[in-house]
């Protein structure tokens, strides 16, 4: 379907008829996209909890010029092959006017040239693959950073404060924990700091014991795991079971409770460090937020706020841009800043945040996470 002959489409969905001649009120909807089921169905549930909270909040206040939002859960599993099927079904079954989401990079690659195509923005959560922004696409913004920008922070971090000359770097395989691992190694690299061990592991293994050995082998001073916290969680429990104690590092594939559960419990996840944002829970902007959440018995950690911040975004293009077509949409939020519960937000050209604020953070004794001084 050609980009400009949706927008005819998108604009008779806004509009509901009920039986026997009654006018529905007039809604937008919003695909929200990533692994509600599957080993990283946290990271599902944060998304979920952030937007179905936002979503009330807009339509509290009015909506979206007057029109309800409503938001469409797709469960991509952080799959690629499902994360096409549920792209497809938010475009041609869901009819919706802007997708947030995916999570995984390996899955916001292949679905977002079908929004493209579609003239459908999307916004990623947490996809932060340089190429998900780097192919062109006019539809695709993203709410967190890039990889290289967060491997630069890290890297940094295991030469120069961390002190460490040789590291072991391990990876999950896929899109977004190779794609960090590669830019961490490359990083440190340029501060003096050695790869001694460069190797991955397969999603959903949970016997390392081996690659523990060559890593014992190496006396390297610190690991660095690109990836998810089910086999991030796994491999410093089986690290730390065989005595080591070097430092672990790893990356925002991490940030939830889920990780220290993976772990085995707080005695192995205790130490760890990890990249991310700087904490929107520290914010004077996130308080209201937070309290309503706390209030509901919801959690606001990981990337709970960051899709809280994104359906804010795409509703502030929606009546900002009072279009449907995703083209205008990015080319608004590129042009606009947006107030959200993160702070303002702006986007350059390629749809990235302009100031992504990538901090390191440690997890302590007591299964929560603190960003460092």
């Amino acid at each position: 379907m050609h980009k400009r002959f949706r927008l005819h489409v998108l604009a008779v969905a806004l509009t509901c008829t009920l039986p026997f001649g009654l006018q529905a009120k007039e809604v937008v909807k919003i695909g929200v996209a990533g692994p509600f089921t599957g080993p990283n169905a946290a990271f599902g549930d944060q998304l979920w909890i952030g937007a179905t909270a936002a979503a009330k909040a807009i339509n509290e206040a009015g909506g979206v010029n007057g029109k309800e939002l409503v938001l469409v859960k797709a469960d991509d599993a952080c799959e690629p092959k499902q994360a096409v099927a549920v792209a497809n079904r938010l475009v041609d079954q869901d009819k919706v006017a802007a997708v947030l989401g995916h999570f995984c990079s390996s899955s916001t690659l292949p679905a977002s040239e079908i929004y493209d195509n579609a003239d459908i923005i999307s916004m990623a959560t947490g996809s932060t693959h340089p190429d998900v922004t780097e192919r062109g696409l006019e539809t695709m913004t993203r709410i967190c950073g890039r990889d290289d920008q967060q491997a630069t922070v890290i890297g940094d971090f295991i030469a120069n404060t961390l002190g460490a000359k040789r590291i072991a770097v391990v990876h999950d395989k896929d899109t977004y924990g190779r794609g960090l691992a590669e830019a961490t190694r490359d990083v440190a690299k340029t501060h003096g700091t050695e790869t001694v061990l460069f190797d991955g592991v397969n999603r959903g293994e949970r016997d390392y014991n081996a690659l523990v050995t060559k890593i014992r082998g190496e006396n390297v001073d610190a690991v660095f795991f690109g990836g998810l916290y089910a086999e991030a969680g796994t491999l410093v429990r089986q690290i730390r079971e065989q005595g080591l104690q070097m430092p672990y590092v790893s990356d925002d594939g991490i940030v939830d409770p889920a990780f220290v559960t993976a772990a085995g419990g707080n005695q192995y996840a205790e130490g760890v460090y990890m990249g991310f944002p700087r904490d929107p829970r520290n914010m004077e902007s996130s308080k209201g937020v937070i309290a309503e959440l706390s209030s509901a018995g919801q959690k606001s950690d990981g990337f709970t706020l960051y899709a809280y911040a994104g359906i804010q975004s795409l509703a502030a293009a929606l009546a900002g841009a009072n279009s449907t077509s995703g083209t205008e949409l990015a080319e608004w939020l590129k042009k606009n800043r947006v107030d959200t519960v993160l702070g303002p937000k702006e986007w350059d050209a390629k749809g990235d945040l302009k100031e992504p604020d990538y901090v390191m953070y440690q997890w302590d004794s007591n299964g929560g996470y603190n960003e460092l001084p």
